[in-house]
């Protein structure tokens, strides 16, 4: 498994923790990466991730409810908010990542953490969002002919 991975897994964690909003103390990044061992090879992207999620936190949320027709954003599991708010920061912010990537790695984390529906939930909101943000997003992946 890749560092970015592991950061997301690590970044998920803190993330969730944040939307509990209980006492912990674990409440910034910096006691979080100490105290659960965040790795040096992936705290970097760790940092990135959870200080440009809490930096565009209004934005990203915009983001959720304007592609989440339908659902209030307190209705959305917590999980499933986590792994949204990391990978539209993701989509917004790190360009250098593809959208696939970004996506595949979001519905993964949505079918190891999040309840049965919550992989299609995240590919259906993050898709939406990835066509605004990403040009290639809204070309469709060409098809093979295997005949």
């Amino acid at each position: 498994m890749g560092n970015r991975r592991h950061a997301r897994e690590s970044a998920l964690s803190y993330l969730y923790q944040l939307d509990l909003e209980v006492p912990t103390l674990t409440n910034t990044p910096e006691k979080f990466a100490q105290h659960f061992k965040v790795m040096d090879a992936f705290r970097g992207y760790f940092f990135q991730i959870v200080r440009g999620v809490a930096a565009k936190h209004d934005e990203i949320d915009k983001e959720i409810i304007e592609a989440a027709e339908h659902w209030k954003l307190y209705r959305i599991g917590k999980i499933d908010k986590a792994i949204l708010r990391m990978a539209i920061y993701e989509l917004m912010d790190c360009p250098e990542t593809s959208h696939n990537i970004i996506i595949d790695e979001a519905v993964e984390l949505a079918k190891i953490f999040g309840v049965q529906e919550s992989s299609a939930f995240v590919n259906g909101i993050l898709d939406k969002i990835a066509k605004k943000y990403r040009k290639d997003a809204s070309v469709p992946t060409p098809s093979v002919d295997l005949g």
